[in-house]
């Protein structure tokens, strides 16, 4: 059983916005630096964003700087990430992932979400 839980996935036309969402029922995310990654089918998965423990640094991979924006809700147990301006070459699978300070590995995924980005 997944520990998160990705909702927010759809079909959009390019230049267009999805939001996604990352909870939990059974762990409180504000202990945990949480990222979201996402794959395609038959390719590596990659970084997207990562948000530390209190919301206050954040990090983006090249490729979705100023169009993706992580953030954080501690008070509902979520964590956030808004897309615009998607492009047909955001299309993946979308996980939110978490981990504790210090480890290297994230322990506990969710199942993903799927994001088309349509021309």
């Amino acid at each position: 059983q997944a520990q998160l839980v990705e909702s927010g996935g759809g079909s959009v036309q390019a230049g267009g916005s999805l939001r996604l969402s990352c909870a939990s029922s059974t762990r409180t995310l504000r202990y945990y630096i949480v990222s979201w990654f996402r794959q395609v089918p038959g390719q590596e998965r990659e970084l997207v964003a990562t948000i530390s423990r209190d919301g206050g640094l954040t990090r983006y991979a090249d490729s979705m700087k100023g169009r993706f924006t992580i953030s954080r809700h501690n008070g509902k147990n979520t964590v956030s990430l808004q897309m615009n301006a998607l492009r047909p070459e955001d299309t993946a699978i979308y996980y939110c992932a978490a981990k504790e300070v210090g480890d290297v590995d994230y322990q506990y995924w969710g199942q993903g979400t799927q994001v088309s980005v349509g021309l």
